[in-house]
């Protein structure tokens, strides 16, 4: 009932905090993003046809003008985006994470800085759905260990919140554009529609040179449980064996996946089921993105080359194969059998499992430059095999050959 008699506006507002810099190496350049968002329509940047106000705040000093820039945002009727880039630092004696600002140095955090709870602030009472935080942040070495201990950024329950913090000391990116923004911007503009911006941010979080141990948001937990409040399917309905499976018609047995328990607490829903719900359901993107989350998620927590990791992979590798992304699912498989067999016996079932699973997907590629570029690795998995029955080696081989031959066509 308060906006009664408003004019129904978006607003996008834009804000560059202090530049990350490490031994001389710009680690993210606020302006140099805001720039190249600004040549973006903004009916892009917000999804929305309505008129739109859009603020600018690069340079700024004073955390109170930029409040107030917040505060006038977040009084909108309509859509809002949000978007902020620079240096998450600390105020040491509150304990407390800021924004740095033009200026902010290490003693002047506390009158120089934006305290980033103040977002949540003017965010908490905003209509849900209606209000977007696009973040690409680095955390500098004060900031970067209550970041850990949080295991994600607060924010506002009101608003969605996507983006990325850089850990302190990551290789900069120059002068340049970072890479998350930059890819997010790219997704943008290559997409035929406007995608929504849990796509865009799997889509540019998936294709950004991220440095190791950078904290990608949402996180799996956030995903998982959002997912779960907005799930279809019935408790009673989730299935306890693996939510995908290789597919059976090569001699294939299902990869164990992690159990509900094995990466994540056990008060977190195990987060298969749903994600095999969307899968069948048509919506491909959104279980991508989902098992993406997760198998991060696991990296972080279990390591690379970890059990709960590769199955995951494994799901991916299969959910790739239900969208008909054949040459990523080879791609996706192949890799699981490498790995697997770096740490188990060449004749595991698993091992196999994967193997025919990256067979499977390759025989069913219809772009003969993709075929011919996956098959090295793949042939190379299938003679890693201990196997007396050379037919599936010699049916890969034949048709790379004829591949060679004949590239116009399959």
């Amino acid at each position: 009932m308060q906006n009664l008699g408003l004019e129904q506006r978006g607003h996008v507002l834009l804000i560059a905090g202090g530049t990350a810099v490490h031994r001389r190496a710009v680690q993210v350049a606020p302006s140099a993003n805001l720039a190249a968002l600004g040549v973006i329509p903004v009916s892009m940047l917000l999804n929305s046809g309505l008129s739109c106000d859009t603020t600018y705040l690069d340079g700024a000093q004073d955390p109170n003008l930029v409040l107030t820039r917040l505060r006038t945002a977040a009084a909108t009727p309509g859509p809002l985006l949000v978007y902020l880039s620079g240096r998450l630092t600390l105020d040491r004696r509150g304990r407390r994470l800021h924004l740095a600002l033009a200026g902010t140095t290490p003693g002047s955090v506390r009158y120089t800085a934006l305290p980033w709870e103040w977002l949540g602030t003017e965010l908490r009472d905003r209509p849900a759905g209606l209000t977007t935080v696009l973040i690409d942040l680095v955390a500098d070495k004060a900031a970067w260990p209550l970041l850990q201990e949080y295991g994600s950024l607060p924010s506002s329950p009101s608003a969605e919140v996507y983006g990325v913090v850089a850990p302190p000391g990551s290789s900069g990116s120059g002068n340049a554009v970072s890479s998350y923004t930059r890819c997010w911007i790219d997704q943008l503009a290559a997409s035929p529609g406007r995608p929504s911006n849990l796509h865009l941010h799997s889509l540019a979080a998936g294709a950004a040179a991220l440095p190791p141990g950078t904290l990608v948001l949402p996180t799996a937990r956030e995903l998982a449980v959002s997912a779960s409040v907005s799930a279809s399917v019935p408790a009673s309905a989730r299935p306890a064996e693996p939510a995908v499976a290789p597919e059976p018609s090569v001699r294939a047995e299902p990869a164990q996946a992690p159990g509900p328990g094995s990466a994540v607490d056990e008060a977190v829903p195990d987060p298969r089921p749903r994600i095999h719900a969307l899968a069948t359901s048509g919506r491909h993107t959104e279980a991508a993105a989902l098992a993406q989350a997760w198998e991060q998620y696991v990296l972080q927590h279990q390591g690379y080359g970890s059990a709960e990791a590769t199955g995951w992979l494994e799901i991916r590798a299969d959910l790739a194969r239900m969208a008909g992304a054949f040459g990523l699912a080879t791609e996706l498989w192949t890799s699981a059998g490498r790995i697997r067999l770096a740490s188990q016996s060449p004749d595991a079932p698993e091992v196999h499992a994967a193997a025919a699973g990256a067979l499977y997907c390759w025989t069913q590629l219809k772009d003969p430059a993709t075929a011919i570029d996956t098959a090295p690795e793949l042939i190379a998995l299938l003679r890693a095999l201990p196997s007396p029955d050379t037919r599936h080696i010699e049916l890969a081989q034949q048709r790379l050959e004829f591949l060679h031959r004949t590239p116009s066509r399959l």
